[in-house]
Protein backbone atom coordinates (compact mmCIF):
# COMPACT_ATOMS: atom_id res chain seq x y z
CA UNK A 1 0.00 0.00 0.00
CA UNK A 2 3.05 2.48 -0.25
CA UNK A 3 3.79 2.17 3.49
CA UNK A 4 7.01 1.03 5.33
CA UNK A 5 5.29 -0.14 8.28
CA UNK A 6 5.48 -3.00 10.89
CA UNK A 7 3.10 -5.72 9.47
CA UNK A 8 0.44 -6.82 12.39
CA UNK A 9 -0.76 -9.79 10.41
CA UNK A 10 -1.15 -11.53 7.13
CA UNK A 11 -3.43 -11.62 4.61
CA UNK A 12 -5.44 -15.25 4.77
CA UNK A 13 -6.02 -15.06 1.62
CA UNK A 14 -2.67 -14.16 -0.48
CA UNK A 15 0.10 -14.14 2.74
CA UNK A 16 1.03 -10.20 2.31
CA UNK A 17 1.90 -8.63 5.96
CA UNK A 18 -0.48 -6.04 6.94
CA UNK A 19 -0.27 -3.21 9.04
CA UNK A 20 -2.54 -1.85 11.98
CA UNK A 21 -4.55 0.64 9.29
CA UNK A 22 -4.50 -1.73 6.46
CA UNK A 23 -5.25 -4.68 8.33
CA UNK A 24 -9.46 -5.99 8.01
CA UNK A 25 -10.57 -8.17 10.44
CA UNK A 26 -14.25 -9.70 9.80
CA UNK A 27 -15.94 -12.51 9.24
CA UNK A 28 -16.03 -14.18 5.67
CA UNK A 29 -17.30 -16.42 3.82
CA UNK A 30 -15.64 -19.83 3.45
CA UNK A 31 -13.50 -20.76 -0.03
CA UNK A 32 -13.57 -25.05 -0.31
CA UNK A 33 -10.66 -24.06 -3.17
CA UNK A 34 -11.85 -26.60 -5.84
CA UNK A 35 -12.69 -25.35 -8.97
CA UNK A 36 -15.61 -23.65 -9.80
CA UNK A 37 -14.40 -21.46 -6.97
CA UNK A 38 -17.62 -21.66 -4.39
CA UNK A 39 -17.77 -19.42 -1.44
CA UNK A 40 -19.72 -20.70 1.20
CA UNK A 41 -21.31 -19.49 4.24
CA UNK A 42 -18.79 -19.63 7.93
CA UNK A 43 -20.61 -20.98 10.56
CA UNK A 44 -18.57 -21.19 12.92
CA UNK A 45 -18.36 -17.02 12.40
CA UNK A 46 -14.40 -16.70 12.89
CA UNK A 47 -13.15 -13.72 11.95
CA UNK A 48 -10.32 -13.48 9.20
CA UNK A 49 -7.42 -10.75 8.76
CA UNK A 50 -7.35 -9.44 5.36
CA UNK A 51 -5.51 -7.45 3.11
CA UNK A 52 -7.81 -4.47 2.26
CA UNK A 53 -7.42 -5.75 -2.29
CA UNK A 54 -8.38 -9.21 -1.20
CA UNK A 55 -11.27 -7.69 1.25
CA UNK A 56 -12.18 -6.02 -2.17
CA UNK A 57 -12.30 -9.14 -4.58
CA UNK A 58 -13.96 -11.24 -1.79
CA UNK A 59 -16.85 -8.29 -1.52
CA UNK A 60 -17.44 -8.72 -4.92
CA UNK A 61 -18.03 -11.69 -4.69
CA UNK A 62 -20.28 -12.53 -2.02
Amino acid sequence: MGKNEDAVAVCIVCGMGVCMEHAIREITPVWRGDYPVRLEKDLENVRRILCQPCHEALKENW
